[in-house]
């Protein structure tokens, strides 16, 4: 979790922290998350993530969509909380991760 730590400091909990870090992993990095988003039909939408002008916003529900029912409600019970209520959280914090890991706008090789 350093380095997304260092990046995000302290705008999220810890526990979400962990989540976005084991999504990014899960995907094979910021590359695969990404890939994983453009094949859901919301392309443009990470895009903006990556690119360096402002962030799109995602909906709770196309956060819920791109990395599926059976992943959110694993995720959700670890948590403690509602495959609901962690998609809202995911809907505000991946696209501050995912810029703030590609300042120069494109996905570094080997992330």
């Amino acid at each position: 979790m350093g380095l997304l730590d260092g990046i995000i400091g302290g705008a999220v909990g810890a526990e979400m922290m962990t989540v976005v870090n084991g999504l990014i992993q899960k995907h094979g990095g910021i590359g695969g998350i990404v890939q994983q988003f453009q094949s859901q039909g919301l392309g443009e939408t990470v895009k903006s993530w990556v690119a360096t002008g402002p962030n799109q916003p995602i909906s709770p529900d196309q956060v819920h969509q791109a990395l599926g029912p059976d992943t959110m409600t694993q995720l959700a019970a670890k948590l403690g909380m509602s495959p609901q209520d962690l998609s809202a959280k995911l809907s505000t914090v991946l696209p501050q991760v995912i810029d703030k890991m590609t300042p120069a706008g494109v996905v570094p090789p080997g992330q």
